[in-house]
């Protein structure tokens, strides 16, 4: 991106009601459309945007912020499950996104990836293979592989750091994977299509998004049983909880050809949908600061994303990125 679309960028995100202090740190999105990587200044509304020659579904700030972990497919290759071509990790120093500081074959099909709680491991969903891979990033090398159900997509990480739980999109199933032992302990039937999870804070209830049902599935994690389920919109894909476990962001994409564009706002505990909060066509990634005061939503359709101010449930902000942005992460930390 030249200055001048800088410039631009910076000027559609004023948007940012003035009254309302900026958000701070920065945002990465994934833009599989346009085989790129952005980048988003918060305090100063400055995008970035690197072309890659990967088509990436997915990108995760390691927990010190010195590290961006992208996976996605060659830039080439059709993106479905069973393609020729080998999925790829790379792993970015967060100081400079012009080239990867390493890469690792991830499988046929890498969907998700995520860290454990120290950033010394990478777990990313094979949604071809029916399994979940295991890398140690100091080493540069995968260590293991772990069965899971039918075409595992999204996965998070439990407050604890001691379970993974990944939705398996073709298996209508969660995956429990145990981080020290490393084997599946559990799958847990939660509906059609289940795409991401999501945490409470306490790790007391888990959320998975229900895109064959349109809904948002509540897990209890003490029993391993789904609790409940809440209608939202249309194709629910990525989720977050807030700090406080009050509310739970879900994204509904809909279709490519009806396209949804809404938030839903939910209530775990009383399991109701507070808001519907329109965010731009093919709402798909969610990220939420460590305060909980905003949410970030890349919207896939509409190339762009969208910051929420989770006290007015208003969109304060929006930033033009690359084509077709899906997974997004956000950073807090300055690293050394």
């Amino acid at each position: 991106m030249n200055p001048m679309q800088w410039l631009l960028a910076s000027a559609l995100a004023l948007t940012l009601n003035l009254a309302q202090a900026a958000p701070s740190g920065t945002l990465y999105t994934a833009n599989e459309q346009g085989h790129s990587l952005s980048q988003i200044d918060l305090a100063s509304g400055v995008v970035k945007t690197f072309a890659l020659d990967l088509a990436p579904h997915n990108v995760q700030v390691s927990p010190d912020g010195r590290w961006l972990l992208v996976v996605g497919m060659p830039a080439h290759a059709d993106h479905q499950a069973g393609s020729a071509a080998a999925g790829q990790l790379l792993v970015f120093s967060t100081a400079t996104l012009a080239h990867a500081a390493f890469s690792l074959p991830a499988g046929e099909h890498p969907a998700h990836v995520v860290t454990d709680l120290s950033g010394q491991r990478a777990f990313v969903s094979d949604s071809a293979a029916n399994l979940l891979r295991v890398f140690d990033l100091a080493q540069r090398k995968q260590i293991a592989t772990v069965a899971t159900g039918t075409f595992p997509h999204g996965l998070r990480l439990s407050p604890d750091g001691r379970s993974l739980y990944v939705a398996n999109m073709g298996g209508d199933s969660v995956s429990l994977i145990d981080t020290a032992t490393l084997a599946q302990t559990a799958q847990i039937v939660v509906g059609k299509a289940p795409v991401q999870v999501g945490f409470a804070a306490d790790g007391r209830q888990a959320y998975v998004s229900l895109s064959g049902e349109n809904a948002l599935g509540i897990i209890d994690t003490a029993s391993r049983t789904l609790s409940a389920k809440v209608a939202v919109g249309r194709t629910p894909v990525q989720l977050y909880a807030s700090a406080d476990g009050r509310e739970v962001y879900v994204a509904n994409q809909g279709s490519a050809t009806a396209p949804d564009e809404r938030v839903s706002v939910v209530d775990p505990h009383s399991r109701q949908v507070l808001a519907s909060l329109v965010t731009g066509k093919g709402a798909h990634g969610v990220a939420i600061s460590n305060d909980g005061a905003y949410v970030f939503v890349s919207n896939m359709q509409a190339d762009s994303v969208a910051v929420i101010d989770t006290a007015t449930r208003r969109v304060i902000a929006t930033y033009p990125v690359g084509a077709g942005p899906n997974g997004i992460s956000y950073q807090s930390v300055t690293p050394p």
